[in-house]
């Protein structure tokens, strides 16, 4: 029987446990919400400003990752083009329809959500590498689809039209800290949406097919529509992700969010923080993002790869050091390998 599938049938003598501890994991993120919002309000340097609100959004994105890589354990590696359909739906939108960015946002993410599903129905039937393989060779279909598409630039990419500051339009030209508070709502949100996932019987129908697909469908646990949730819910938050990243950056083209690197990216927090949990993505990308930010900035201009080499050594070191990622070293062991999460 799969690990998960016991626990779960083992779950009333330990109902109370479990309650504390998603209360306890509740109480520790309203804290941390309070502090991070708070943070922006001692930092008045404008790139410290910026490099705490693309932590914040590829913490949301990672995180976004992690509800298909981690919980339910299909290692996605083309969540590129969820990105990059977010980012296009909500800018073209505004464009050519004038529909604001905050409502373009939900269309953003419901395209995404399609596409994810679209991409699931046949990759789905693969499972292991062929299944992170063929999302590499469909994001790449999806880059080249927009680099050669004239009625979305291109590859000259759009430009979003500059107005008056607005939070409808989510233009803010004057002050960063409307998108500090943007980010971190976006963060929030895909975190609460693990949360409410891993509790419930969702979390457990997903960690048990990552567990033993085999032992998973014996007990009644439809594999297919498992994954196809989880991508459909994964693919509509990396699409609200790239609707926002959009209107941050202000101009969008395929190299900038359609690249097979930002699949990399949006994966590597939840790899390097720990996959399958709720706080891995978070720390991941408190590491990662700053590291490589920082080191780009002070070292990138010198040619010689350095940045890329003190990027890879890290990742290199908290893979070899700590394989389960850096949440270990909190105690917390991975839910999606059929652990409760709680301290060891």
């Amino acid at each position: 029987m799969s690990t998960t599938l016991q626990q779960a049938a083992a779950a009333p003598p330990r109902a109370n446990a479990i309650t504390r501890r998603r209360r306890r994991e509740l109480l520790v993120g309203a804290v941390i919400l309070l502090l991070l919002a708070a943070l922006p309000f001692g930092v008045s340097d404008v790139y410290a400003q910026n490099l705490i609100i693309l932590t914040l959004l590829y913490a949301g994105l990672s995180q976004a990752w992690n509800i298909l890589g981690g919980y339910c354990g299909q290692i996605s590696l083309g969540h590129a083009l969820y990105f990059g359909v977010g980012g296009y739906v909500s800018t073209m939108l505004f464009v050519h329809a004038g529909v604001p960015p905050v409502l373009g946002m939900a269309a953003a993410g419901i395209v995404a959500g399609l596409c994810a599903l679209l991409v699931g129905w046949p990759c789905f039937r693969l499972s292991g590498h062929y299944y992170a393989i063929a999302t590499v060779v469909v994001g790449e279909i999806g880059y080249l689809l927009f680099l050669n598409w004239d009625w979305v630039g291109g590859a000259m990419g759009i430009y979003v039209p500059l107005g008056p500051d607005s939070w409808l339009n989510l233009q803010f030209r004057i002050s960063k800290l409307p998108w500090h508070f943007i980010t971190l709502g976006f963060a929030a949100l895909t975190w609460i949406v693990a949360w409410v996932i891993e509790g419930s019987r969702w979390g457990y129908s997903w960690r048990a097919v990552k567990d033993d697909v085999t032992a998973a469908r014996s007990l009644a646990v439809r594999v297919f529509p498992s994954k196809m949730a989880a991508a459909a819910i994964s693919g509509f938050l990396t699409g609200v992700g790239g609707a926002i990243y959009a209107q941050y950056v202000g101009y969008i083209d395929p190299d900038s969010i359609l690249a097979g690197s930002f699949s990399i990216l949006i994966a590597l927090p939840a790899v390097l923080g720990g996959v399958g949990t709720l706080w891995g993505p978070l720390i991941g990308a408190a590491v990662l993002i700053p590291v490589s930010e920082l080191s780009r900035s002070y070292l990138g201009g010198s040619g010689s790869g350095v940045d890329l080499m003190i990027y890879g050594l890290l990742i290199m070191i908290v893979a070899l050091a700590r394989p389960q990622g850096l949440v270990s070293l909190l105690g917390v062991r991975s839910q999606a390998g059929g652990g409760d999460g709680r301290a060891s």
